[in-house]
């Protein structure tokens, strides 16, 4: 049945759901120790699940909460995405990669239901449901809201708590604001994996794991090693810097059949990726963010100044009102 949205406006209704036959395998990642060996702790499990719940008797004492909830926390770029997809390879499952932004409904009751409807689809179609940048959907709850937005943020946190504990299946949430997350979330998500930055092995195999052993032409002075070593980077920078170095090396004069990448391709790559992260991280109030002598950022920083007066004392005011709403009641109580 169509959406109200695609009756009134004509268009088909939007896929929160993107349904992937998963390719990639943890071959194609490459992690620190400690966590990859929570990863295979986590496949273990569901793995071992049938088994425990089964054959062990355990799905007769414990009715609910028998699903596999797996939480996937760290920076960007990490490897969290990849890992999901490589466990649902591993286990021969599909992949559900939810959309919350999609999801999400300009109706008041529909996000709800699309949730449900997620778990159900995952259920029949035996696949792995994954969760992307889930702190947007299972965030705190607010206590005593009554702003319909509210409410609504409330019963989507309650449906996502209730699904969990009726699915059977495999559920993953990605995230980099893990504390963001309600915590009625805890006791229901089976294994925490923290997925940290690489380090400097880890760099490296990064790197070379980004390029064709055969096909990809490289310079003899290039040194994967000292781009490790000099830049701290995640394996989505690398990635990214790897293709601006290849982009960089293709776009120079000459024939195609004699053009390489050199270490300088991969060095200005790598510079250009983490100097734009240090732009987006830059903050417009921020001392780094502004300089000292540009006008228009005294006349920001003029307005800040303007702005906290102002609540100063409107605070005031409202803290002498107070008292003298107080001192007139007493004065009434007291006669």
């Amino acid at each position: 049945m169509p959406s109200l949205l695609s009756l009134f406006t004509g268009r088909p209704s939007r896929r929160s759901v993107d349904t992937l036959l998963p390719e990639r395998t943890f071959a194609d990642v490459i992690l620190p120790p400690a966590t990859r060996r929570t990863l295979e702790q986590a496949l273990a499990q569901v793995r071992n699940h049938s088994l425990i719940f089964g054959r062990w008797g355990l799905g007769e004492r414990h009715v609910s909460g028998l699903g596999l909830a797996f939480n996937f926390a760290g920076p960007p770029g990490t490897g969290k995405t990849i890992c999901a997809e490589a466990i649902a390879h591993a286990l021969g499952m599909k992949l559900h990669v939810v959309d919350y932004s999609e999801m999400e409904s300009m109706w008041i009751g529909e996000t709800p239901k699309n949730i449900a409807a997620a778990f159900q689809a995952a259920a029949e179609q035996r696949a792995v449901l994954f969760f992307d940048e889930a702190d947007a959907i299972a965030g705190r709850r607010s206590a005593g809201g009554s702003l319909p937005q509210l409410r609504e943020g409330n019963l989507v946190v309650n449906v996502l708590l209730r699904e969990l504990e009726s699915f059977n299946g495999v559920v993953i949430f990605a995230t980099n604001l893990a504390a963001n997350f309600d915590p009625a979330f805890e006791r229901r998500i089976r294994t925490h994996v923290l997925f940290e930055m690489p380090g400097v092995e880890e760099r490296e195999k990064i790197w070379q794991v980004q390029l064709h052993p055969k096909k990809t032409p490289l310079a003899d002075d290039v040194d994967f090693k000292s781009l490790s070593e000099r830049f701290v980077a995640s394996g989505g920078d690398i990635k990214n810097a790897v293709i601006k170095a290849a982009a960089s090396a293709a776009s120079e004069p000459g024939a195609d059949v004699g053009k390489r990448i050199h270490q300088r391709h991969f060095e200005r790559g790598i510079e250009d990726v983490l100097a734009a992260k240090s732009i987006m991280q830059q903050s417009l109030f921020s001392e780094e963010g502004l300089s000292a002598g540009d006008p228009y950022a005294q006349a920001l920083r003029a307005i800040e100044v303007r702005s906290r007066t102002a609540v100063l004392i409107a605070l005031t005011l409202a803290g002498t009102a107070l008292a003298a709403a107080l001192l007139a009641l007493g004065m009434l109580l007291f006669r």
